[in-house]
C-alpha cells in the first residue's frame, strides 16, 4: 500500500526481506536463510514494487498533488476495502489499486474504472511469486459498461486475502511487445 499512495517511501532496515523481529543496535543482523522461501518471496515482491514505481509515471510524477489521486472506496467499512486511482495527466487512466484488508477473498467486488477496456493486473502481492494463494483475475479484466465511484466504467474483481492489486488500462487495439 505504501509504494502506490502518494508521497515518499520510507523501507526501513529488514523490511526488504521480511525480518522477524524489531531492529537491535547492540545485536548481530539477522540476516534470513537464503533457503527461506517466506524472506525470499517478500524480497521478490519489494524488488517488483520497486521495478514497477520506476517505471510509472502514475506512481511518482504528482505525488505531491491531488490531480495524480482520486479515491473510488474509502468507505467500505464492513468488507475492509480501499480503492484509488493514481495518474500522472488528466489523459493518464493511470492505475487502479485496490486493498483488500481482510483475509477473507472477496468475489466479484466491483470498483469504478477511468476507462473503458482491458485492465491488466500488473501486480498482485498475493502471487505464489511472493509466496501467496495466487487468488486473482487471471492476468486482467474487462471492464463493464456500468458507472460506479464517479466512473464511467467499472470492474468486477476477485480481491485476494490481505493483499493488493494494481490494475493498469492496456488500450486492446494496440500491439504490446513488451
Amino acid at each position: 500500500m505504501m509504494w502506490m499512495h502518494p508521497g515518499k517511501k520510507l523501507l526501513f532496515m529488514g523490511c526488504e526481506f521480511g525480518q522477524e523481529s524489531e531492529f537491535n543496535v547492540d545485536a548481530v543482523f539477522p540476516w534470513p536463510h537464503p533457503y527461506d522461501e517466506r524472506h525470499r518471496g517478500v524480497s521478490a515482491l519489494v524488488r517488483q514494487l520497486n521495478a514497477i514505481y520506476r517505471s510509472a509515471p502514475s506512481l511518482h510524477r504528482l505525488d505531491a498533488s491531488p490531480d495524480g489521486f482520486t479515491w473510488l472506496v474509502a468507505n467500505d467499512d464492513h468488507a475492509s476495502i480501499f480503492a484509488f486511482v493514481r495518474r500522472s495527466s488528466d489523459n493518464d487512466p493511470g492505475f487502479i489499486v485496490v486493498a483488500n484488508m481482510t483475509p477473507i477473498p472477496r468475489h466479484d467486488y466491483r470498483v469504478g474504472a477511468p476507462r473503458a477496456g482491458y485492465w491488466v493486473e500488473t501486480l498482485n502481492s498475493d502471487s505464489s511469486l511472493f509466496g501467496g494463494s495466487n487468488v486473482g483475475n487471471g492476468g486482467g479484466v474487462w471492464s463493464i459498461s456500468q458507472p460506479l465511484h464517479g466512473q464511467g466504467q467499472s470492474l468486477s474483481l476477485t480481491l485476494p486475502p490481505l493483499g493488493l492489486l494494481l490494475l493498469e488500462f492496456r488500450d486492446p487495439y494496440v500491439q504490446n511487445h513488451n
